[in-house]
């Protein structure tokens, strides 16, 4: 195709190339000022471009095409990693095709199972699940009580402690309490921590109970259960807290009242201790008690809503998938763990792996990112790191530290850090901080299943030593090391982990309620058939 040039010209592009070129070489005028040489600079600089145009566009088969050393894209030579955006488009589609796939195989081979009217929820598992709704959070307003009371104390310690000059100087935190004053300070907190003591362990072991003998259904148990160990938690912050400022406020020694945060500079002890702080620590999105907390200046509605609206499309996906789904495999599933196939139970756990996962990422978008921000924004609570990118972990311990921060901050502030403070080693702290969350972990999933088998407190408690193995790739700085810290995490989470947890606890469940103690009791029957009544000729 000829140039635009060349055409007006009506001459062959070879020749209208020559032209250029012996334009460019001819003969310069000498005589030049210096004006005219400054701007012909530019005019040179646009002839040379000319040149080597016009000698590519007449000597195309003599291009230089490798002029220099390139390695592979894909190679590990390459100083520059490549894009994957295209084969991340592609997993995408694979993805989705793939489930389709499974979509239409599903309703081919068992129907639409969705059935809104067939569900086991009975009256008195309603009944008392909403009795227990509105005693559960009674156990904070005792904690209120207490702390009330305690505030008293204190009030009129540092109101005796004002009328001696020794003790004024105190105040200012220009001394150490006195042995008098410390013994009066711990004899007050173990009574307070006694009660408060009982006030929690009362409030969880009794719902606990309630849940394991009284509430039939899985669904409204977990409800109630989380309630309770939501409170539970809540509860002993606001006793560890306020302790700990109470001291401060008796006995303020050199330094000790500049270390407290400058948020609390809002609402010092005792002034804290109200009805109506208690009650925004009840609905705030936190575990962890503050006298004073970051706030937003007003409340977007419209925010709210949106939030209000993912939590009600999750759930019910959530619904669709466990029921359509979920429920099929892990039937399917009880005959095999009950003979023992362990090539079939492998299968039925890769296929399930595939489903919980689903299910739970739902799950946790519906309660972190929906549910968690909708109450932020009617509470008007400002800090909303709830989560960080935990989908990056390069290792489980990670993971534990970023998926779900209100209770990690939760540990690390309550048990962690004291026991560190008091001399126990990092290991010991660690140790009791997954005692204690494999113990709610298996309250949590065995108390409403009516299971208490330790499947999920194994699960929680055996997460250490597999921290403690993936640990040197968190230091791994290549990009090897992180990927390879990657892929264990996310295959122990999605296969190892909670797949073999809801197939271990669906088979208790249906041992003890379902098919499998059906047929159990069928076959003793027909045993007990066989032996008195033997079959004719």
């Amino acid at each position: 195709m000829s140039s635009p040039t060349a055409t007006a010209t009506g001459l062959d592009p070879a020749v209208q190339n020559d032209n250029v070129i012996r334009r460019a070489h001819g003969p310069e005028n000498g005589n030049t000022s210096d004006g005219e040489a400054n701007g012909s600079v530019d005019s040179d600089n646009d002839t040379r471009k000319q040149v080597k145009k016009a000698i590519r566009s007449k000597y195309r088969h003599v291009e230089a095409v490798h002029s220099q050393s390139r390695p592979s894209c894909l190679s590990h030579d390459t100083t520059e990693s490549p894009s994957f955006l295209g084969f991340r488009n592609l997993m995408v589609i694979v993805l989705v095709v793939g489930n389709l796939r499974l979509i239409i195989e599903n309703i081919q081979k068992y129907g639409v199972l969705i059935c809104i009217g067939c569900h086991d929820f009975r009256k008195s598992d309603i009944n008392i699940g909403l009795l227990l709704y509105f005693l559960i959070p009674c156990h904070l307003f005792i904690a209120y009580i207490i702390e009330y009371y305690a505030a008293v104390q204190a009030r009129a310690e540092r109101n005796v402690a004002g009328k001696d000059k020794k003790a004024e100087n105190h105040q200012d935190g220009t001394s150490s309490p006195t042995e008098e004053q410390h013994r009066k300070f711990q004899s007050t907190w173990k009574l307070v921590r006694l009660l408060h003591a009982i006030n929690v362990t009362t409030a969880l072991a009794l719902t606990s109970y309630v849940v394991y003998y009284h509430i039939h259904h899985p669904l409204i148990g977990t409800l109630t259960e989380v309630h309770a160990i939501v409170v539970w938690l809540k509860t002993a912050s606001y006793a560890f807290t306020n302790r700990d400022l109470r001291h401060a406020y008796l006995h303020p020694a050199r330094g000790e009242l500049d270390a407290l945060p400058e948020l609390y500079a809002q609402c010092p002890y005792p002034e804290n201790i109200t009805m109506g702080n208690l009650c925004y620590f009840w609905w705030a999105p936190t575990l962890v008690y503050q006298p004073v907390y970051p706030r937003t200046h007003k409340i977007r509605w419209s925010f709210v809503a949106k939030r209000c609206g993912e939590v009600v499309c999750l759930s019910v996906f959530i619904w669709f998938t466990s029921a359509q789904y979920a429920a099929p495999v892990l039937r399917n599933s009880l005959d095999k763990i009950a003979s023992l196939d362990i090539p079939s139970i492998v299968e039925r756990l890769l296929k399930l792996s595939t489903i919980s996962l689903i299910i739970w990422l739902a799950g946790f978008f519906a309660l972190f990112q929906s549910f968690l921000n909708a109450l932020s924004e009617v509470t008007r609570f400002a800090d909303r790191s709830f989560y960080d990118e935990w989908w990056n972990s390069e290792s489980l311990g990670v993971y534990w530290r970023t998926w779900n921060k209100p209770v990690y901050q939760y540990f690390k502030r309550h048990v962690y850090s004291p026991m560190r403070s008091r001399g126990w080693s990092n290991g010991m702290a660690s140790l009791a901080v997954f005692f204690l969350s494999a113990v709610l972990h298996e309250l949590l999933v065995g108390v409403p299943t009516h299971n208490l088998i330790g499947v999920a407190f194994l699960g929680m408690f055996l997460q250490l030593p597999l921290i403690q193995l993936t640990k040197p790739l968190e230091k791994k700085t290549s990009p090897n090391g992180k990927l390879l810290g990657n892929i264990i995490f996310w295959v122990s989470f999605t296969i190892f982990g909670q797949p073999f947890a809801a197939l271990m606890y669906f088979y208790a469940w249906q041992a003890k309620y379902g098919s499998v103690s059906k047929m159990a009791t069928m076959q003793q029957l027909v045993q007990q058939g066989q032996g008195t009544c033997p079959p004719l000729a």
